[in-house]
């Protein structure tokens, strides 16, 4: 399924994805699963879909948790172009950031986005993220490597759920 999503929506995705220097390979989806997978195994990692009327429209995965005195994560994901603009990114991000503070017991999670990536400013913003600064030449994407804005919210920052958050602003 992941893969008919991937495949489908290159042009909408590969402006956004991470690439290696000096490597162009194709798409492997089986690769990706695998490593999400043992990431999710070994703790460090979650790679979760994300749900719209029953059918996956994309994916968010949350990496490098740490426990002890960092307690922290960070979430990065995508949409399929249909399915983008109905505020599934921010429900689905709330709701793991409530499960990483909750069921986890984490203290931070962070977001970094790209600066021209209105869509995702977006998500960050309906969330209440706040930005923390700039991480110059971040990560390699579509051929370059990329300034990526940093957003982050703390537990002591959340009264209640973020999804609650989101729900009573309607996902606006």
């Amino acid at each position: 399924m992941l893969r008919k999503l991937l495949i489908a929506d290159r042009e909408w995705l590969v402006p956004w994805e991470a690439t290696t220097p000096g490597i162009r390979y194709p798409l492997d989806v089986r690769w990706m699963i695998r490593s999400l997978i043992t990431q999710t195994h070994s703790g460090n990692g979650l790679a979760l879909v994300m749900e719209y009327e029953g059918e996956v429209v994309g994916q968010l995965n949350v990496a490098n948790i740490l426990y002890g005195s960092v307690s922290s994560a960070t979430i990065g994901y995508w949409i399929t172009k249909s399915a983008a603009g109905r505020s599934i990114v921010p429900v689905s991000v709330a709701i793991a950031i409530d499960y990483l503070f909750g069921d986890l017991g984490l203290h931070r999670v962070e977001i970094d986005i790209r600066p021209e990536n209105t869509a995702s400013l977006r998500v960050v913003e309906k969330l209440g993220l706040r930005q923390e600064g700039t991480k110059e030449r971040f990560i390699h994407i579509d051929g370059q490597w990329r300034d990526h804005h940093i957003f982050a919210i703390t537990t002591e920052e959340l009264t209640g759920s973020l999804l609650s958050r989101v729900q009573n602003t309607g996902g606006q």
